[in-house]
């Protein structure tokens, strides 16, 4: 499938986990893709992606930089421009868990989270509406937890729930050049991030609640990235619950 040939995307977290498979997704649908990864210590694995973007026929930038600090941000997409020509379809999948009590929660914790789960997400989303072409698609990734009443998890909830009220702002803002802007809300997913936060015991319980008594899995979301960038690209500023019926609102 060649849906997005001649296109380019940005993927934020895009070299390992979920971002690593939306980039390579996203890849197979024709694009170019630049991939960005925070630190050294995940290099390795954004290499092995942008390789594999390679492989699949497009281009790849790699892009190492902490993008709660918006100045990284704006040459994210900066390079990005100037690397493929422009930029049609931005993806933010950048996150961090953390359960926690409230009342053992420090004040360094809290700024954390909301730095990197609310306040890179905001200028990703201003950067993305300063840079894609017309017509473009901006993607962040959420948390099904925005639908939960649970404990442990408020500054990750939390930290994710303004990216909501950011995308309906700028599906209005953006609206006019034919930008759509959307979330995407998965549930508890199998990669290392979950596994960090929970008890075995928990684990069972969230796989108990979704539909084939298993945690979500990153290939059962990077399907709709691949979709809201082409076919369902008229669906904006919405949030799309896929969990597996693990909650909704």
């Amino acid at each position: 499938m060649t849906k997005l040939a001649g296109k380019s995307a940005v993927v934020a977290g895009g070299g390992k986990n979920l971002g690593g498979l939306v980039s390579r997704h996203l890849a197979g649908l024709g694009a170019n893709v630049a991939v960005h990864y925070n630190s050294p210590s995940s290099e390795a694995e954004a290499r092995e992606t942008a390789a594999a973007v390679e492989a699949a026929g497009g281009k790849a930038l790699l892009f190492q930089g902490d993008l709660t600090v918006p100045a990284n941000v704006t040459a994210l997409f900066d390079q990005a421009k100037e690397a493929f020509g422009g930029v049609d379809v931005a993806v933010n999948t950048v996150g961090k868990v953390l359960r926690k009590p409230i009342l053992e929660t420090t004040e360094e914790e809290y700024d954390s989270m909301l730095d990197i789960n609310a306040k890179a997400a905001y200028f990703f989303i201003k950067e993305a509406g300063r840079t894609l072409n017309d017509d473009g698609t901006l993607i962040t990734i959420v948390t099904a937890l925005l639908g939960a009443f649970t404990d442990g998890y408020s500054t990750y909830a939390g930290g994710k729930s303004p990216v909501e009220h950011f995308n309906r702002a700028a599906a209005k803002e953006f609206g006019t050049r034919g930008i759509s802007v959307n979330a995407i809300a998965p549930g508890p997913m199998d990669t290392p991030f979950f596994y960090g936060q929970e008890t075995p015991e928990r684990v069972e319980f969230h796989k108990s609640q979704g539909m084939g008594n298993r945690l979500t899995n990153t290939s059962d979301i990077a399907p709709i990235v691949d979709f809201l960038s082409t076919d369902g690209h008229w669906i904006t500023g919405q949030t799309l619950f896929a969990n597996g019926g693990y909650t909704t609102r």
